[in-house]
């Protein structure tokens, strides 16, 4: 089959449906794993004691949180520039997962802040620059929601998802750009890693089943999208009429 072939969304549609359960297995195993080492294996930090076990939900929030953004930015522009269906739908699909990871990464970071600072909240740069990309994301959503045309909304959308994308190295990069109350990156450091392989180990299993828990929903949100697009199509007709 020619790889282009697999950018319509007839094709994609039973794809997609055959893989979901492969990752969502994967990702229930790995988040098993992964949050029992991190809440009973791994020890408590000889600074923040239990309050660590945070950092094995924030982290890869946060990482997911720009990981996503850049996904949909890169879906948007070969929407944009290329005018493929499957892309603006990933985009479309995107939006609200990484939404939540966003939120999930605030919240959590706010709750690990304040016992590590003494406060709730700070204006610190990479607290900031999250924030902004959350209203990235809402923005995107609400900016596709007010175009009643699929494909101007599509149009739009990547252009704001193109211009947000400067906040990315923003974000990663702010603790070493900017004096802030944000630890330094331990696990992304040239050379090896600042973190005890004891946290590691349980961080990046939570990472990994972050990263397939997007893979299984995005997959699903962009089935319900192509069907939703794809509605008035022979080819949804007649996979209506055989589920029927």
């Amino acid at each position: 089959m020619n790889i282009h072939q697999y950018a319509s969304p007839k094709t994609f549609y039973p794809i997609a449906g055959r893989l979901i359960p492969w990752f969502a297995a994967v990702t229930a195993l790995l988040l098993a794993v992964g949050l029992y080492q991190g809440l009973f294996v791994a020890p408590p930090d000889y600074q923040q004691g239990e309050s660590v076990r945070i950092m094995f939900i924030h982290v890869p929030a946060a990482w997911m949180s720009m990981f996503i953004y850049v996904v949909m930015a890169t879906a948007g522009a070969m929407g944009l520039i290329w005018n493929v269906k499957i892309a603006e739908v990933l985009a479309r699909s995107c939006a609200p997962i990484g939404a939540s990871f966003t939120l999930l990464a605030l919240v959590t970071g706010s709750l690990w802040g304040k016992p590590m600072w003494g406060t709730w909240w700070a204006w610190d740069a990479r607290i900031t620059s999250e924030l902004i990309l959350f209203f990235l994301y809402v923005g995107f959503m609400a900016l596709q929601a007010a175009i009643d045309d699929p494909k101007r909304a599509a149009r739009a959308a990547a252009i704001l998802a193109l211009v947000g994308v400067v906040n990315i190295p923003i974000i990663h990069f702010s603790v070493e750009w900017w004096n802030t109350l944000h630890q330094p990156a331990s696990v992304g450091r040239m050379g090896k890693p600042t973190i005890h392989i004891s946290l590691l180990i349980p961080l990046l299993l939570m990472a990994i089943a972050f990263t397939t828990f997007f893979v299984t929903v995005v997959l699903a949100r962009m089935r319900n999208e192509i069907l939703e697009r794809e509605r008035h199509t022979t080819w949804v007709a007649e996979l209506i009429t055989k589920q029927s």
